[in-house]
C-alpha cells in the first residue's frame, strides 16, 4: 500500500474539508393530511400508507 512520504498540516487537511458539510434534510407537506414527510417517498400516517397525497394502503389490525 502506499504510504504519504510527509505529514499533511491541519491547514492543508481543514482546506480540503471545506466542502463537506451536514445539510438538514428537505421535508415535503402532504396536501392531504399536512404531515411534514421525505420528498418522493411514501409515509405512515394514523395507519395509512400516503404517497403523493393517496392512501396506497392501510394497515391490518390482527386481533
Amino acid at each position: 500500500m502506499a504510504h504519504p512520504k510527509r505529514k499533511i498540516s491541519k491547514t492543508r487537511r481543514d482546506k480540503r474539508r471545506t466542502h463537506k458539510k451536514g445539510t438538514a434534510k428537505l421535508l415535503a407537506i402532504c396536501p392531504t393530511t399536512g404531515e411534514a414527510h421525505l420528498p418522493h417517498r411514501a409515509f405512515w400516517h394514523e395507519g395509512k400508507l400516503y404517497y403523493k397525497g393517496n392512501v396506497v394502503m392501510e394497515k391490518e389490525v390482527l386481533a
